[in-house]
């Protein structure tokens, strides 16, 4: 990883730590950060123009990423968590050599964290994550002794973001997506999705009171304040108010964050251009 930055001059001034996300999944990560890190400014951005992100392409998925980092370069941010692991499963290690500040990722913090409890290990995340083999890779690699069970789930995004948790429906489609980890007597579930936290009033009724419930974005913090500490980035001074941006419409994002913040951001849009597959370039020419 590069971190071509001023440490001096950037410990102190007040640049915003970036999380993103494709939409308001990346409030369960937004919220850790003002527990773990309540003098830290952050700046938000939810791609709700371009969800969900599951279903997309590798090259996809990488060009909206360098396309959004470049966006934060040009904004300041000191570091950038990734509050999207199928982001992170897909192009973590190649825009953390792409850029000039420390980038974050949910897989390896939420893997190490669920070797450490279980040994029986479910997960559930979009097809993206699931298809990369992200968790189960890092998972053996940290234990050989553990066994992983993944499932897709699609239909959990478009879930929270038409805000349907309390659905009848919704405990149905949970229940079929569980079955296959309840048959295999897994132990500990990984939320490989940040969206997923939001449903967790309905898996907790439909799995064991025992079952390990593992939300990597707890441990991404966690490391997060380890490395803004080691960089001498770490902000002393009260954290200015959070700054949210989206792609797709402001006023759908804050009906919605309302339900998880408490209030109503001050949300902007950013129209980022949509390119296809084929037109992707890499990240030397977008900065061109």
């Amino acid at each position: 990883m590069k971190h071509g930055v001023d440490r001096q001059l950037m410990s102190n001034s007040p640049a915003r730590i970036g999380i993103f996300d494709s939409g308001v999944g990346g409030l369960t990560v937004l919220q850790e950060i003002y527990r773990q890190l309540p003098h830290e400014s952050i700046l938000y951005f939810g791609d709700t123009a371009r969800l969900p992100y599951g279903s997309r392409s590798a090259e996809e998925i990488l060009y909206f990423v360098r396309q959004i980092l470049t966006w934060m370069e040009l904004k300041g941010v000191k570091m950038v968590m990734m509050a999207c692991n199928t982001s992170s499963a897909l192009a973590l290690d190649i825009v953390q050599q792409e850029f000039d500040f420390p980038i974050l990722g949910l897989i390896r913090p939420g893997a190490q964290a669920a070797s450490q409890v279980g040994r029986r290990i479910g997960v559930i995340a979009t097809q993206a994550t699931v298809s990369s083999q992200a968790y189960p890779d890092a998972i053996q690699e940290l234990d050989g002794n553990c066994q992983v069970w993944q499932v897709a789930c699609p239909k959990f995004v478009p879930i929270v973001e038409r805000n349907q948790i309390q659905h009848p429906q919704t405990s149905r489609v949970a229940e079929d997506y569980l079955q296959t980890l309840v048959t295999a007597n897994i132990d500990t579930l990984i939320y490989g999705c940040t969206h997923y936290p939001h449903l967790a009033p309905v898996l907790q009724t439909l799995l064991p009171s025992t079952m390990q419930f593992i939300n990597p974005a707890n441990y991404m913090v966690a490391a997060a304040a380890k490395e803004l500490d080691a960089l001498g980035l770490s902000s002393n001074s009260p954290a200015w108010p959070t700054e949210f941006y989206v792609s797709g419409r402001p006023r759908e994002f804050n009906r919605l964050a309302f339900q998880w913040l408490g209030y109503r951001p001050a949300t902007h849009q950013v129209r980022l251009p949509d390119l296809a597959p084929q037109t992707i370039m890499p990240r030397e020419q977008m900065i061109q």
